[in-house]
């Protein structure tokens, strides 16, 4: 241990929490399949990351708990801010986050107690009394493939020489196809990894990536058309481009990594909302895990073309956010008062900029600058669980006002009405004296 800050800092920032002497299990890629979800035990795991400062505090009662459950509960952890995958995979948005797998591991449940020793063993053996009452009653809490692997084969394409072309080639998806063999050990390993991530892929990118697999010995024609000699096989098809080789790892984590990169790469940034009625807040936020607002000035402070640039920032951040699958809206300032209120936005003036977790009623307000740099070092903060963040104020959202849309041009002054003052005999009002 070094003695000063700086010292710290620089070993935490190479070094994981745990190791071979401790009773936390570090999982990775790599094991978290065969530790974990084929495993009948009770899992608790912590999703870390070494910079922070909560993770931090966690570790010696992390490590105390694990001891004490010892033979009871497993107890893991993963470095999410090295295995984003794996956060990404569980819905891990903040660190620390502690997911319970119990009788179905495909839908861990997430721990809400305290964060002493204590309070960590509580809450495991809570949950293992409840998984314990659930195998007395006959409920086994798993489904479709999940003893295999934490997937479901119905989310893999079953691709044979006759719908490969039309399914593949002439669609507008994006796809990872496993070219296998049923004698082929390396692919029977591969099946439930390709399985679980077809799911997790299926659910993420709403579809638009997907994962099938050819028999090879059956579906010979396919199969030399793409020369394939060894299995299994990888290939990435996207359309209108040569197939490419998979060159990733084999693991669930690395094939959804991949899959979200292509997603990714291949898809539109989310279309910029003005915020016209109540539905489109509601509809963008309750389709996205944050949405993130611009209130801009007023037509008449910046006219159309400086309005025309506060947008365009908040395009070009869409586009390199398009990943997160966020939701992006704005509005004029002073047009959604109550949201605006609640979002305590009038202290810092215009253009403002909040994002909201609606799902939380949490939100967060951009501090720096409103430009790519200042938006960016916001959303970044707070993707990596950084940002400071505070209670939408009643736990509610407020009321939405109904507005007309943004006509693209420049605001124009109200017209005052205009008076005849030719009849008026203003030498009955003054003292001629007086003038």
């Amino acid at each position: 241990m070094k003695s000063t800050m700086l010292g710290c800092s620089l070993v935490l920032s190479v070094q994981a929490f745990y190791s071979a002497n401790d009773d936390v299990v570090e999982l990775n890629p790599s094991n978290f399949n065969r530790e974990v979800i084929q495993s009948d035990s009770l899992w608790l795991v912590e999703f870390y990351a070494p910079w922070c400062g909560h993770c931090q505090s966690l570790t010696p009662e992390w490590k105390k708990a694990a001891t004490a459950l010892k033979g009871i509960v497993k107890i893991g952890a993963v470095d999410a801010d090295q295995h984003k995958s794996m956060g990404g995979q569980y819905g891990v948005r903040g660190f620390p986050t502690i997911k319970v797998f119990g009788a179905n591991k495909n839908k861990p449940e997430d721990y809400q107690g305290g964060r002493s020793s204590q309070a960590i063993v509580d809450g495991a053996m809570n949950a293992l009394r409840s998984l314990v009452k659930d195998r007395l009653s006959g409920k086994s809490g798993s489904s479709g493939y999940s003893n295999s692997g934490g997937g479901s084969k119905e989310d893999v394409v079953e691709l044979t020489d006759d719908n490969f072309d039309k399914m593949v080639l002439e669609g507008n998806d994006v796809w990872l196809v496993e070219f296998f063999a049923p004698w082929c050990g390396h692919c029977k390993n591969l099946e439930p990894e390709w399985a679980a991530a077809a799911t997790a892929v299926k659910e993420q990118t709403k579809g638009k990536v997907r994962l099938g697999a050819v028999d090879a010995t059956v579906h010979q024609a396919v199969s030399s058309r793409y020369g394939i000699r060894g299995f299994p096989t990888i290939k990435i098809f996207r359309k209108g481009e040569e197939p490419e080789d998979y060159q990733g790892g084999r693991s669930r984590g690395d094939i959804i990594e991949r899959a979200l990169d292509l997603f990714s790469d291949n898809s539109a940034p989310p279309e910029l909302l003005e915020i016209l009625s109540e539905d489109i807040l509601k509809k963008t936020c309750e389709d996205s895990q944050l949405c993130v607002i611009g209130f801009l000035p007023h037509i008449l402070d910046t006219g159309a073309s400086g309005r025309n640039g506060y947008l365009e920032v908040m395009i070009n951040m869409a586009e390199k956010y398009k990943k997160k699958m966020w939701g992006w809206m704005w509005a004029e300032a002073g047009v959604q008062r109550e949201l605006e209120a609640a979002l305590g936005i009038g202290g810092f003036g215009y253009p403002a900029m909040a994002a909201i977790n609606t799902r939380k009623m949490k939100f967060a307000l951009l501090k720096g600058s409103f430009s790519d740099a200042g938006i960016h070092e916001f959303l970044r903060e707070l993707s990596v669980g950084r940002g400071s963040t505070s209670t939408l104020g009643g736990g509610v959202m407020p009321k939405i006002a109904a507005a007309e849309p943004w006509d693209g041009k420049d605001g124009q002054l109200p017209v005052e009405e205009e008076y005849d003052l030719s009849d008026v005999d203003l030498d009955d009002d003054f003292d001629k004296d007086e003038l």
